[in-house]
């Protein structure tokens, strides 16, 4: 299964080195995207204003959010393995944090998949054999599933339709 791809906003000089960039990244400047892969050149026309979002590893996006407030700390993109899709995200972007917890979790969507609040999106079994279906509070598009904390359990982060 191919993963989504993670660029997050960072300094110039974590991208940059002379007039190449040293990694994957996406130069935004004002209304226009310049997509470089390692050791290409940045095009004359990027000015100082510039963002610089250098690729990370998707698994470390929970990094990038606020648990408590579920607020996005720098801006991103998340490429979907399909190469076409993009979900953009900004600094101050709220996201759900939604726990599926329970003896047997099963996930039923995934990065990229939208919900709906009268779907599910993740079913737990208690140990009694009781299915329980979760379903979002607002309709939302899945933007992380954080399998890797220090818990036995997922979370989906999802991004709320305005």
């Amino acid at each position: 299964m191919k993963v989504p791809r993670l660029y997050v906003e960072g300094n110039r000089e974590d991208c940059v080195e002379g007039k190449r960039v040293i990694r994957d990244c996406v130069i935004i400047d004002g209304n226009v995207e310049v997509w470089l892969g390692k050791s290409e050149e940045v095009p004359g026309f990027v000015s100082e204003k510039a963002k610089f979002l250098a690729r990370e590893v998707y698994d470390r996006f929970y990094l990038y959010v606020d648990q408590t407030t579920g607020k996005v700390e720098a801006d991103a993109i998340i490429v979907l393995p399909d190469g076409r899709t993009r979900i953009y995200l900004r600094r101050g972007d709220g996201l759900m944090l939604l726990p599926v917890e329970g003896f047997t979790k099963t996930l039923i969507a995934n990065v990229g998949n939208r919900v709906r609040t009268g779907d599910a999106f993740a079913a737990v079994t208690t140990r009694k054999g009781e299915v329980h279906y979760l379903k979002p509070p607002r309709n939302g598009t899945v933007v992380f599933i954080d399998e890797i904390t220090n818990r036995p359990h997922y979370v989906y982060y999802i991004l709320p339709e305005e």
